[in-house]
């Protein structure tokens, strides 16, 4: 676990289904997880204690019932994106624009799937936490998840997503917390501007 900004805590672990490094992070101020699997050093590695878990979609329940059973927290995913829990999990339901505990903003992406979400975290420069659309390799560019995790037109989507995050230019933020990836810290905007446009 690693604080990649004052309060903002990054760490990888290898995703139990699909044996890939996934990311996940940390906000202690705002006692704030977005998509998170267990640490190393498992629950009583955070700072202090959680109050809310944030899914970027529906995908990304990882072990949030874990902490939501230790802590108490309230899981959060998209109402569109609720159909997934079947098992008895307890997730609350927020709206695209919604403002979350926390002061951070939902923002709906779509294209890649209904409940692709951006959230938006207003601290220091601003940070926007990005599910499936984007990843990147540690110290790579921005790029797209290969074409056979687009459906059956992959071109469509990749249009979809880079005008979605046309729109999400508007927002304010200067970092970039991926789910599949390495964080962007600093310039992690221009980045994705670059990315939207083909550069």
């Amino acid at each position: 676990m690693k604080e990649i900004l004052p309060g903002v805590y990054h760490w990888t672990v290898t995703h139990p289904s699909i044996k890939i490094e996934v990311s996940s992070y940390y906000l202690a101020e705002e006692r704030v997880l977005i998509d998170p699997l267990l640490p190393k050093g498992g629950l009583e590695a955070l700072p202090n204690d959680p109050e809310h878990v944030y899914l970027t979609n529906r995908h990304h329940y990882r072990h949030s019932g874990r902490f939501a059973e230790q802590f108490g927290c309230a899981v959060w995913c998209v109402e569109s994106g609720l159909h997934e829990f079947k098992h008895g999990e307890k997730v609350r339901p927020f709206r695209f624009g919604d403002l979350l505990p926390g002061g951070i903003l939902a923002v709906e992406i779509g294209a890649i799937c209904p409940d692709e979400t951006a959230l938006i975290i207003p601290l220091g420069e601003g940070l926007a936490a990005l599910a499936d659309g984007v990843v990147r390799d540690k110290d790579g560019p921005l790029g797209f998840v290969p074409d056979a995790y687009m459906g059956e037109d992959p071109e469509g989507v990749k249009a979809g997503l880079r005008e979605a995050y046309g729109r999400l230019l508007e927002q304010d933020f200067d970092h970039l917390l991926l789910a599949h990836g390495w964080p962007w810290v600093q310039g992690g905007k221009q980045a994705l501007r670059e990315f939207v446009e083909g550069r």
